[in-house]
């Protein structure tokens, strides 16, 4: 099959043709209909993540159709599916409680095994898998396999935003425009922050009460006065990075509630924190990575329903050949929305 690896940190992925991966007894063989381009897998491309090396297909936000499926399995032929980026065991603690985001037995295409820049590939324990919606393109369902299903869990299953709250949003790539939609969309008054222009104008044009460039200033003061002097209730840090960490916690009406969703790792897993701020506040501080499987189906039905329309959040489709172009991009301020390779043999 053809596939895009990762040969050497920071240089241009190799197309090459690499061995068709093997069913797994309980799990299923897609060919890959889409697959996103996340600053995850860019974490992985510069050597920062710890758990990608070189050899390494990446790709974790991905969807296709069954061309294989195991004795265990509970899907067949012709199955469109959607995977999560993390295949829980189903038997831990952990999952057995509902959690199946902090499973203590993970397997990780695009991490640790084959990801999905590629024509096919094995996906094992596929009690995590989801039917792909008939109204739901491919190239849709793929933006939901990391960015949109994050953003979801975090406002709903740690932070419980509620319907009139001001919800801040510090980044609007992929996960911060998840969070400006999904959030909206449960009623919440958002206020996003960035440092690129047209990514705040567009966050405007999709329904943000208010746009911060954090080149001019003091961004918690800011929202402060935004939102009559208190803070936001709930605040969302999208890029895993020192600044917008304090400034997500230092936003903060007393009582509020932050969710670090960016990825802090290599260079950004240790940060010093204001930590005077959440004692004096009586701060909540939630981490959150991926969503349970279990909980596809709820926000599934919401766009479904046509109550969430998450068509904004993919601004390009491009081929395999792309993606190195688009891992570069993330070492600098990127341009609204994200990209999802939809040509596998391009």
């Amino acid at each position: 099959m053809r596939a895009a690896v990762l040969r050497q940190y920071r240089a241009d992925l190799s197309i090459e043709t690499v061995p068709d991966p093997a069913c797994e007894a309980d799990g299923v063989v897609l060919k890959v209909l889409a697959c996103g381009v996340c600053r995850s897998d860019w974490h992985g491309w510069v050597g920062e993540h710890p758990r990608v090396k070189p050899g390494q297909i990446p790709g974790h936000e991905y969807c296709g159709e069954v061309v294989a499926a195991g004795p265990r399995s509970r899907w067949k032929l012709g199955d469109r599916l959607i995977a999560p980026f993390i295949l829980a065991c189903g038997s831990c603690p952990a999952c057995q409680s509902g959690q199946s985001n902090t499973c203590f037995d993970q397997r990780l295409p695009g991490f640790i095994e084959p990801g999905a820049f590629a024509e096919y590939i094995s996906v094992p324990r596929d009690h995590n898998l989801a039917r792909l919606p008939e109204s739901l393109s491919p190239v849709m369902a793929a933006g939901l396999g990391c960015r949109v299903t994050t953003a979801w869990h975090a406002l709903t299953g740690r932070a419980a935003v509620q319907a009139g709250e001001w919800l801040a949003v510090h980044g609007t790539g992929g996960i911060g425009l998840s969070c400006l939609i999904l959030g909206r969309a449960l009623g919440a008054r958002v206020i996003v922050v960035d440092v690129v222009p047209e990514k705040l104008a567009h966050a405007l044009g999709l329904g943000a009460e208010a746009a911060i460039d954090a080149r001019d200033g003091d961004v918690p003061a800011r929202i402060r006065e935004i939102t009559g002097g208190l803070g936001a209730h709930v605040s969302i840090e999208a890029l895993g990075i020192e600044a917008t960490t304090n400034g997500s916690i230092d936003c903060l009406r007393p009582l509020g509630r932050h969710v670090q969703v960016g990825m802090p790792v290599g260079h950004t897993a240790q940060m010093q924190i204001n930590m005077n701020t959440v004692y004096m506040k009586n701060l909540a501080l939630f981490g959150t990575r991926g969503m349970p499987a279990w909980r596809y189906p709820s926000l599934l039905g919401l766009i479904e329903a046509g109550r969430v329309d998450i068509t904004p959040l993919i601004a390009r489709e491009i081929p395999l050949s792309g993606a190195s172009a688009e891992l570069r991009a993330f070492d600098g301020p990127t341009s609204p929305g994200v990209a999802v390779i939809s040509d596998l043999q391009g």
